[in-house]
């Protein structure tokens, strides 16, 4: 018969297709449901926030179809696809902390996939993942095309990678961790691999707590002026709720900045100005309370004390990240240990790069065209010092590790190896037997006479072999 039922096709060698399928579809169609199920949701979960800014705002010339396409707009923003004004150029700073809400999504679909999909081994989770995050970026490139208009257009080439990247890496963790926990995941890597991720995600907890604490008391001590650019725009009951919800969307983008100021680089706010603990260089700043949080126009630096103190925190991180490797390393030898803490210093400083340069963008082609930190120097600047410090830390927690382990056999001394004519074991040095001779013991002479016996070349051969 050329049908099988599901139940013989799950019996060893029943189907030579290593994918797995759910109990009554194939699992390309059960992730395209899936797809169009996060889409789905997130696209309506903006439309309604749209809605109500349209209706409580002015919306002259704004029809219900312009709405649409805003709320797709923003879906797309979601995903940090940039997009093109007629005129204004290039926006690309798009709010980081929008991109939880699709992610949050694609983690429930994801699971939802695996689940449905009959998905059983960790090794077929990647194809739940792919079946996923394909059918999601087509419905991206389709949502792109849509949206389209005089007014706005979306990057084409964007709306196809982004979402597919970010489809394909949260729907992937939500099917693993479907299948198990954490720490199994995380133990089924090698174990340098392992200490590897340990190290770089110690690292960056440290630089990223502090980064969101140094944004938090920026912004607390400039309230002040935060409310007064609020109460300059009076944006009324609704408008304000949208106004808190776009600045929340933003706080990951300012942890980001403050994290690229404590390595020293700092960041931009246009062409020609920079933020840094040395100083800071701003011109007028757009009428957004958050960035009330910035001190515009001509500043000097720092106190010493604090800029010492803030520009020392990579070097705090890359301590703890290397000491955070060794501890879940095997011992390492001498040489090595610190060239696996230099390698968390620079996955570190890799992640932070990226964060960096995704955090930033143009807001257009005038004066705003450079917004944000430097992805590269971010990059640089963290992988040299949070490196430097893990390899000094890796290297002297391994050396003690080594230097602990061998110390017990130091106590051990070995016994001395006994004398030619040294008395037999039980007899005193020259003791005597009942008949008054002294007896004296070669203990070389077994081992020798074992030796001749044992090796042919001195095997005796007649006369010729005698001493």
């Amino acid at each position: 018969m050329l049908t099988r039922s599901v139940a013989d096709k799950r019996q060893p060698g029943g189907d030579p297709n290593p994918v797995p399928s759910g109990a009554d579809r194939p699992l390309a169609i059960t992730g395209a449901i899936g797809a169009c199920a996060a889409a789905g949701t997130g696209l309506a979960v903006l439309t309604m926030l749209s809605l109500i800014g349209w209706i409580a705002a002015p919306h002259a010339g704004l029809g219900l179809t312009g709405v649409l396409r805003t709320a797709a707009l923003l879906w797309l923003i979601g995903h940090h696809v940039g997009f093109a004004l007629p005129g204004a150029g290039r926006i690309g700073m798009l709010p980081l902390g929008l991109v939880l809400l699709p992610g949050a999504l694609l983690w429930r679909a994801g699971r939802w996939v695996v689940r449905a999909g009959g998905v059983t081994r960790l090794r077929h989770v990647g194809y739940a993942a792919l079946a996923l995050a394909a059918p999601y970026a087509m419905v991206a490139g389709a949502l792109a095309l849509a949206s389209s208009s005089s007014m706005a257009t979306a990057s084409l080439a964007q709306a196809v990678a982004c979402p597919f990247l970010l489809a394909l890496t949260a729907g992937g963790l939500g099917g693993a961790r479907t299948l198990t926990t954490w720490p199994r995941l995380v133990g089924l890597l090698p174990d340098r691999l392992r200490s590897l991720t340990v190290g770089t995600a110690g690292a960056l907890a440290v630089i990223v707590a502090v980064g969101a604490l140094l944004a938090g008391a920026s912004l607390a001590m400039h309230l002040r002026e935060f409310r007064a650019v609020e109460g300059t725009l009076d944006p009324g009951a609704v408008g304000a709720v949208l106004l808190l919800l776009a600045q929340l969307a933003y706080v990951p983008n300012a942890i980001v900045w403050a994290i690229s100021f404590t390595l020293g680089p700092g960041f931009a706010f246009g062409t020609g100005t920079v933020i840094a603990p040395t100083g800071s260089a701003l011109g007028q700043l757009p009428a957004f309370p958050m960035l009330a949080a910035l001190p515009s126009g001509l500043h000097s630096g720092v106190p010493p004390v604090l800029s010492v103190a803030v520009l020392a925190v990579p070097y705090l991180a890359g301590a703890f990240g290397g000491l955070l490797m060794t501890r879940a390393a095997p011992a390492l030898a001498l040489e090595t240990a610190p060239v696996w803490g230099f390698a968390c210093g620079a996955a570190a400083g890799c992640v932070l790069g990226v964060f960096a340069a995704v955090a930033g963008g143009p807001l257009g082609d005038g004066r705003l065209a450079a917004v944000g930190p430097s992805g590269w120097q971010v990059g640089v600047v963290a992988a040299l010092q949070v490196g430097v410090a893990a390899a000094v830390t890796a290297g002297i927690a391994n050396w003690l590790r080594l230097r602990g382990t061998a110390r017990p056999g130091l106590g051990r001394r070995a016994e001395p190896a006994p004398k030619a004519g040294a008395a037999l074991p039980g007899r005193g040095h020259g003791d005597t037997d009942p008949s008054g001779h002294t007896i004296y013991v070669d203990p070389w002479a077994g081992t020798a006479d074992q030796e001749r016996a044992n090796s042919p070349a001195k095997a005796s051969r007649g006369p010729a072999s005698l001493p």
